[in-house]
């Protein structure tokens, strides 16, 4: 099946939002940090999504998105292909409060390379901080990262 998904890394200052998620139905999620996002629901733009979700994870609401790029995940948790829109977000209003998916965390963007991420994102995490507008297949095998492309845009 293929699933469309955003990914946000919303930015305040020299901090970037990020959440380690709570119990999910795959381990290979565990203990990782992500940007806050999940799946497009039917009729609805990556835009509008990655609004809800982060409204829904941590209480803020995206006023402006730069899309940063799209990431390719064929069969990352063994029966799915992913096609995810990554973001930016540094304009936005609301509280931040606490979630049900993890636990939120402002973390320094410089800092962000230290945290437990998976493999791949310490890869694409500096495009997206460069400003490198992308497009990128990772090929994951149980969690571990085998290979990976990317094309860049202007």
């Amino acid at each position: 099946m293929n699933i469309l998904a955003t990914l946000v890394y919303v930015q305040k200052d020299d901090k970037t939002l990020m959440i380690l998620p709570g119990p999910h139905k795959h381990d290979l999620y565990k203990g990782k940090w992500n940007g806050l996002g999940g799946k497009l629901d039917p009729e609805e733009t990556p835009e509008q999504c990655a609004i809800r979700e982060v409204k829904e994870e941590s209480g803020l609401k995206p006023a402006k998105l730069k899309l940063a790029g799209i990431l390719t995940f064929p069969k990352v948790d063994r029966e799915n292909n992913w096609y995810t829109f990554v973001y930016t977000c540094s304009e936005f209003t609301g509280r931040l409060k606490e979630s049900t998916e993890g636990k939120l965390k402002w973390c320094q963007t410089d800092k962000l390379l230290e945290l437990n991420l998976w493999e791949g994102d310490y890869i694409f995490l500096p495009w997206i901080f460069e400003r490198k507008l992308f497009s990128a297949k990772f090929i994951y095998d149980e969690g571990k990262l085998l290979s990976h492309e990317v094309v860049f845009h202007s």
